[in-house]
């Protein structure tokens, strides 16, 4: 990046906290800048606590909000136009006196023009001429659609074609992506907006749709390096600790870097993807380091099975195969039972293995129990079957399903070594599913990885423990499928794991 914004220091500790913590990191490109406003009114930039706390960031860069809109200036700041004006080019003057270079946001640009183009346009021109290295037009209530953006943006580039200009896009509307492209059409060159478009209200531009759009669809050279072979190849992976850090759940629809980006669920359009990718991918996916998922569910075909098949097992199947079909088959009957497969391929591959004959029962389990009381410590005990010997494990957590869990980690580990890299890694519950008029059941999804792998599965039962352990069971025996296909692969020479 460009630029970082870090904050408004004299807003909160936090911010002017996070700026003292840079001190300790070098960056290799991105100029880090610090927010705030311009000067209050009646009040001299020097004695103005919000301009010294941008100085005492001790930063580079500082961003500046002010005024464009007379609605604003009227009834909010409650001042006149002319003070207005004042505020802006003192406060860009005295930051620039420190040696720090400005951007001024023109907030709420847009409803200004709208109302009032003159005296908005003469309150950009006021920053330029004080000193503005970049005035960024903002869409502050993301409520302008991308035509009008692009006609405003256009017309103040034909008023000002030296003026540097940038693109500031709220979502309310869902179009902060939209208009930023817009902008940048019309002649903005500079783009604010956030990674997974987080931010107020509905959030900011989304940056990791704008980037790769700008320069994958639209031709423009973003972020000036020059291009490694994929040059958004770690944007995914970007995306994903965004999320971590913030401790939100990804978006899965989310264009470009969601799990379902390039998902194909329809059998018709799975079967065009093995012929012709770009047929239904507009995109490698690799070029923003995604990959191509082949959903099987109620609306696949052969071509999406085979297809996961080849992709996941290494397995190559022609779609018109028995065992394809008769697991199809299987797959339409459990999810008019109230599972979904969409979102847990590797339990539908494990009914898939069953068909082709190349499922090779490792274990059983055979019983459980569950004590539970009126504290959050619960207790299981699990009976799991593995060849000819039965093993008995007991396991205590919070709650229900964590005991299970860990009953289930105990045996499963103890008769299989190579499962200790084996974790869970996500739990949901989907409550109610009804699947018919007198009954409702819940369907749980987990997410296990071993280092290397993440994969899904399912379970639906109208016991929302009973669902837990057929999803978290069925995940434990996936990563044991998986390693007998790679142990009969390195054997024989056939075949591969993907």
């Amino acid at each position: 990046m460009d630029y970082i914004e870090g904050g408004w220091p004299y807003s909160n500790p936090k911010d002017l906290d996070f700026f003292k913590a840079m001190k300790e990191y070098s960056l290799t490109r991105a100029r880090l800048a610090a927010f705030g406003s311009t000067r209050r009114k009646g009040v001299r930039p020097r004695d103005d606590e919000s301009l010294n706390a941008i100085v005492k960031a001790d930063v580079p860069v500082a961003v500046i909000f002010g005024k464009s809109w007379t609605l604003h200036v009227e009834k909010v700041l409650e001042t006149t136009w002319e003070e207005n004006l004042a505020m802006i080019a003192e406060s860009v003057e005295y930051l620039r006196e420190h040696g720090m270079e400005v951007i001024y946001d023109a907030e709420h640009f847009y409803q200004g023009y709208i109302e009032d183009p003159e005296r908005a346009l003469e309150s950009i021109e006021t920053a330029w001429r004080a000193g503005a290295r970049v005035v960024v037009l903002a869409d502050t209530n993301g409520g302008t659609p991308p035509h009008e953006v692009y006609r405003i943006t256009a017309e103040v580039k034909r008023r000002f074609p030296a003026m540097a200009l940038g693109a500031h896009m709220h979502n309310d509307i869902g179009c902060a992506v939209a208009n930023t492209l817009m902008a940048v059409v019309a002649g903005a060159r500079h783009v604010q907006g956030t990674i997974n478009g987080v931010g107020e209200r509905t959030g900011n531009a989304d940056l990791t749709a704008v980037l790769p759009t700008l320069e994958l669809k639209m031709g423009f050279r973003v972020l000036r390096d020059e291009p490694p072979p994929v040059k958004f190849g770690r944007l995914r992976e970007l995306s994903r600790m965004v999320y971590e850090a913030l401790g939100r759940q990804p978006n899965p629809y989310q264009p470009y870097v969601g799990d379902f980006a390039f998902a194909h669920k329809g059998g018709v359009h799975a079967d065009a993807v093995m012929k012709v990718p770009r047929a239904y991918e507009h995109i490698d996916p690799a070029l923003v380091g995604n990959r191509r998922v082949v959903v099987v569910s109620e609306m696949a075909g052969g071509a999406s099975v085979a297809l996961k098949a080849a992709e996941e097992l290494g397995i190559p199947l022609d779609k018109r195969h028995q065992a394809v079909r008769r697991a199809l088959e299987e797959v339409k009957r459990l999810e008019r039972e109230g599972y979904s497969f969409d979102e847990a391929p590797a339990s539908a591959l494990l009914i898939l293995l069953k068909h082709l004959g190349l499922y090779k029962e490792r274990f059983r389990l055979t019983e459980w129990r569950v004590v539970t009381g009126p504290t959050p410590a619960a207790f299981a005990v699990v009976k799991v079957k593995v060849g000819g010997r039965e093993m008995l494990e007991a396991g205590e957590g919070v709650g229900p399903v964590h005991a299970v869990d860990v009953a289930l980690r105990r045996a499963f580990t103890a008769a299989f070594p190579e499962l200790l890299r084996v974790t869970l890694r996500d739990y949901r519950v989907v409550l109610p599913t009804t699947v018919k008029s007198t009954e409702s059941v819940v369907r749980v999804t987990v997410e296990f990885t071993d280092g290397e792998r993440v994969w899904r599965t399912v379970g639906v039962s109208s016991n929302v423990v009973d669902a837990s352990i057929k999803a978290i069971v069925d995940a434990y025996d996936f990563a044991l499928q998986l390693q007998s296909l790679k142990k009969a692969a390195e054997v024989q020479g056939v075949g591969h794991l993907a």
